[in-house]
């Protein structure tokens, strides 16, 4: 059941979420924050697995964030489009879970959804806060604070770095429920280009490199459609 939580974090298909941002889900959760998660699809498209195992999946992985929910939109995997319809599904989940902060897809990626997922949720925390906008539900305009786009497999150059010291390991762990999607030695299904070990120590990798350039183990990167604003440059590292 979606209910008003402090961060909301939207992924075009289950394990986006973890891939991007689940250091700093983990981080938010330490702080005392509350966690919605949403997952636009099933990931019925996907090379590995099938919708119900990654159903129990990202289940898994939502436990491991300490999530206070988590919600499947149904889109169709590869075919959502940017209209209406889709449009005042994601508006309505807004104006219930009420965040401060969205977390939602890269800008732009190699897999085309993650892309159109992005623009939809953005869009969708546009219109939430506009008042005139009515939903079938009469639900009250509500408009977060900050949204933020997490990098994906494009290594895009990241306009944020948030330090993930000491949850990088559950991070992994909360990517790691989804076994049928990563590297498993006695998996006998095809190889896809998240699935392989390398795929897996680039991550770390990348975590690593960003971290070395804010001075901490760990960290994990965003864009943002516009300029950020701090109010002490004393906080900034």
């Amino acid at each position: 059941m979606i209910k008003p939580v402090d961060v909301l974090a939207f992924g075009a298909h289950p394990d986006d979420i973890e891939l991007g941002a689940a250091g700093t889900l983990l981080s938010c959760k330490a702080k005392g924050k509350s966690l919605g998660l949403v997952d636009l699809t099933r990931g019925e498209l996907g090379t590995r697995g099938n919708p119900e195992l990654r159903r129990l999946e990202a289940t898994e992985a939502a436990s491991i964030l300490g999530a206070d929910f988590r919600y499947n939109c149904g889109f169709k995997d590869g075919k959502f489009a940017y209209d209406e319809q889709h449009l005042q599904l994601l508006i309505s989940i807004v104006r219930k879970a009420k965040p401060e902060l969205v977390l939602a897809n890269a800008l732009e990626d190699r897999h085309p959804d993650h892309a159109r997922a992005a623009k939809l949720v953005a869009d969708a925390c546009f219109y939430a806060g506009l008042v005139q906008w009515q939903d079938p539900e009469n639900l009250p305009a509500h408009r977060p604070r900050l949204l933020l786009h997490y990098i994906q497999f494009q290594n895009l150059k990241p306009d944020i770095l948030l330090s993930i010291d000491g949850f990088f390991e559950a991070k992994m762990n909360s990517i790691l429920a989804y076994a049928s999607q990563f590297y498993k030695v006695e998996s006998q299904e095809p190889e896809t280009p998240i699935s392989n070990q390398t795929f897996l120590e680039s991550l770390k990798g990348r975590a690593q490199d960003w971290g070395k350039i804010i001075g901490v183990s760990h960290a994990e990167g965003f864009n943002s459609s516009r300029p950020l604003g701090v109010e002490d440059l004393f906080n900034l590292r």
